[in-house]
């Protein structure tokens, strides 16, 4: 055990809906094992049972998480102490998790709360029931995971050692715990939809509490300080809408649109009174962006965008999925884009939102795609369901998010190309997707057979550029089956046709460096100028087929087994990056 902890999460976890009244929870606790399931028989949620100390949000895996065992245990424990500020006493005090893996129990004082299911959402419960404000509190928490395939757990393996590109799991809670405090009135959400059509944006609140007619809204809005629209209104309901128009005189434009290039970001705040009480203030921001799909293209604000993305899986070595600091998010982020690329789709991880805020803030694009799950059962499907909806909503008004892909290479449907069950499901996720957010393209199936799909994706890791030129010269012989694009595997599964959607290929390269283990795709490479080489006759090919609207390399960083990346586990550029960015540069 190691207690001079190096790593520490101090910043404010949700910083696209931010409030003053807040206490973090990370940092040192008191941590089990329970690998016979004895705890809660033997009362370990009474507390002070635990033997070891854990930094959290880092998990037992880690090196920072202080334990470093990378064995599966399949039951774990938490326990620390805290007390409720003075300031803060008489307000309801909401524990949050921003992620726990897999399902997550509490109890506070030793009164049970509740339990949450998943590990990627974010979620919480009201413990204000359960405290003493008079005394210190004690928080227990117990995390069950399992090696099962049908919860989503992404690149987590589900054996004993890694295999494949399946990496070590992770349990238990590998994102920010925090208090918040709040009114028995406050602002639950505020979905958030701009029309760059209309320079109008869409705000959709809604509210907890009982007091219906008694309250009053108070929305700002400004752009660099210098105030754009204020308005306020009378909610009658839990729920209410308003559309503002956005055009001011604060810029020639009139209204300033989110870019790569031009990543303008509105400031908003929203304040709530209850008989003209002020009993809650949120601050907050949105981009102005639309994305759409029009003759083949991707459109960014009705113009087309380029996509040159990065397949990102967003582990770090001693941390594994759980981003070490800010400043470890902003270095990749900036990197990625000295490369030249200008997105990245994040591989089977969804993000810390204070990864997404940074490139909300940066103009870096975002896939957002979804942890798998790794069979096709009544229950994966529920899983999956659940968690996927709560996602949408949970990172809905980040304007850096592009796309939506709630499935990747037939993980979960195995038999997607020609099982109508399996189909029906992906379709159903693409409807309920469209329902949550009609603003955002959905890709179903990245890489492999699409059944309904707003773009069509292909993986292929073909080493040599001329190679690949003449498999996917001519288009229509890939987008109607006529030819398979990649290992047997076809555009479309059986029953589908194109349909004009723009083509991407969404993985591609895999680069490795010949040393001595590990693996990438295709034959390693001994030099930087090999390396080069090959790189830019591949994206070269890519950027020379006019139906191509984009590519995604594989990947950002090394991980674990998989030696593929630009970059080093520990952030060392393999290859100059400027040597890079001139390739992904260069005219199509």
């Amino acid at each position: 055990m190691n207690e001079n902890f190096a790593f520490q999460r101090t910043e404010y976890p949700r910083p696209q809906f931010k409030r003053n009244s807040w206490m973090n929870l990370n940092g040192a606790w008191s941590f089990d094992f329970d690998d016979q399931n004895e705890g809660e028989n033997k009362k370990w949620q009474e507390g002070s049972k635990l033997s070891h100390t854990i930094q959290v949000p880092f998990t037992y895996e880690t090196e920072a998480g202080g334990i470093g065992d990378t064995t599966f245990h399949p039951y774990v424990w938490y326990e620390r102490s805290f007390t409720v500020p003075e300031k803060e006493s008489g307000k309801r005090a909401i524990l949050r998790f921003q992620a726990s893996d897999y399902l997550t129990k509490v109890w506070v004082n030793g009164q049970y709360i509740g339990d949450h299911a998943g590990g990627n959402a974010a979620f919480s419960f009201d413990i204000t029931k359960a405290l003493s404000e008079s005394r210190s509190n004690q928080l227990v928490v117990k995390a069950e995971d399992s090696q099962s395939c049908s919860q989503p757990r992404g690149k987590q393996r589900w054996r004993d050692e890694n295999f494949g590109c399946w990496y070590v799991q992770t349990t238990g809670i590998w994102q920010t715990v925090w208090l918040e405090f709040l009114h028995e009135e406050s602002i639950q959400n505020v979905k958030m939809t701009p029309d760059i059509d209309t320079n109008s944006i869409t705000f959709d609140y809604s509210f907890a509490g009982e007091s219906g007619s008694r309250r009053k809204v108070e929305t700002k809005i400004s752009f660099k300080g210098e105030e754009v629209k204020h308005f306020s209104f009378t909610p009658t309901l839990k729920h209410a809408s308003m559309t503002v128009d956005l055009l001011a005189e604060i810029h020639e434009w009139k209204v300033l649109h989110w870019t790569p290039e031009h990543p303008h970001l509105y400031d908003v705040s929203f304040s709530l009174y209850v008989d003209d009480a002020l009993v809650d203030h949120v601050e907050s921001y949105f981009g102005m962006r639309k994305v759409s799909i029009k003759d083949g293209q991707v459109l960014l604000n009705n113009r087309p965008v380029y996509q040159k993305l990065l397949l990102d899986q967003g582990y770090w070595k001693e941390t594994m999925l759980t981003p070490p600091s800010d400043e470890a998010m902003l270095e990749d982020i900036d990197k990625t884009i000295a490369m030249g690329f200008n997105g990245v789709r994040k591989h089977q991880k969804l993000e810390d939102e204070r990864f997404l805020y940074w490139c909300d803030k940066k103009g870096l694009l975002v896939w957002s795609e979804m942890a798998a799950a790794y069979e096709f059962t009544d229950e994966a499907v529920k899983n999956f369901t659940e968690e996927w909806m709560a996602i949408m909503e949970q990172h809905y008004n980040h304007p850096s998010i592009v796309t939506w892909v709630p499935f990747n290479e037939s993980w979960g449907v195995p038999n997607i190309s020609h099982d109508n069950k399996q189909q029906k499901f992906t379709e159903s996720i693409y409807y309920l997707s469209k329902t949550i957010d009609s603003e955002r393209p959905v890709v179903v199936n990245d890489g492999w057979e699409h059944t309904i799909s707003d773009i069509l994706t292909f993986h292929d890791y073909e080493e040599a550029g001329d190679v690949f030129t003449r498999r996917y010269e001519n288009k229509n012989d890939i987008v109607e089956n006529r030819i398979s694009h990649n290992n047997n595997k076809y555009a479309l599964a059986e029953g589908y046709q194109y349909k004009g959607q723009p083509v991407i290929i969404s993985e591609y390269g895999g680069i490795a460096f010949n040393e001595g283990s590990g693996w990438g795709y295709g034959h390693q490479v001994d030099s930087e100028e090999e390396f080069l080489q090959r790189y830019q006759s591949i994206t070269d090919a890519i950027k020379a087929l006019p139906y191509i609207v984009g590519y995604c390399y594989t990947q950002t960083t090394d991980v674990q087994q998989e030696i593929n990346g630009l970059l080093k586990e520990d952030r060392t550029p393999k290859i100059a990056m400027d040597k890079i960015k001139k390739i992904n540069d260069s005219k199509r």
